[in-house]
């Protein structure tokens, strides 16, 4: 992996502010390791909600995967997809955001 990765509370605490700069307001779900934790956001919007999770890229660099697919789902999926992935990685951040365009209030790879 390239670069160096910050710590996962230093992160939130940032996402979280550029949220809040950029009108599209997040809360913490769940605290998660305040090291290592990953992330997993909720983006909220009309049509539903829509979940993003960490992963690398190719070239080891940041991005982040529709976890629940290319178009919104119903807030019962998407709590369903969070709690397997709970089940899988029990240090993981879980963070919501306003987001009526599903995307995050930060720049970020989608793919």
């Amino acid at each position: 992996m390239s670069g160096e990765r910050i710590k996962a509370g230093f992160w939130v605490q940032a996402a979280l502010r550029l949220g809040q700069a950029d009108g599209r307001y997040g809360v913490v779900i769940r605290k998660g390791d305040a090291d290592a934790g990953g992330v997993l956001l909720l983006l909220r919007g009309h049509a539903g909600m829509m979940v993003l999770t960490q992963i690398r890229d190719g070239d080891g660099n940041a991005a982040w995967l529709r976890g629940t697919g290319a178009l919104p789902v119903e807030e019962t999926e998407a709590d369903a997809y969070v709690a397997k992935q709970l089940r899988y990685d029990p240090d993981l951040w879980v963070l919501e955001f306003d987001a009526p365009d599903y995307l995050p209030p930060f720049e970020a790879k989608i793919v």
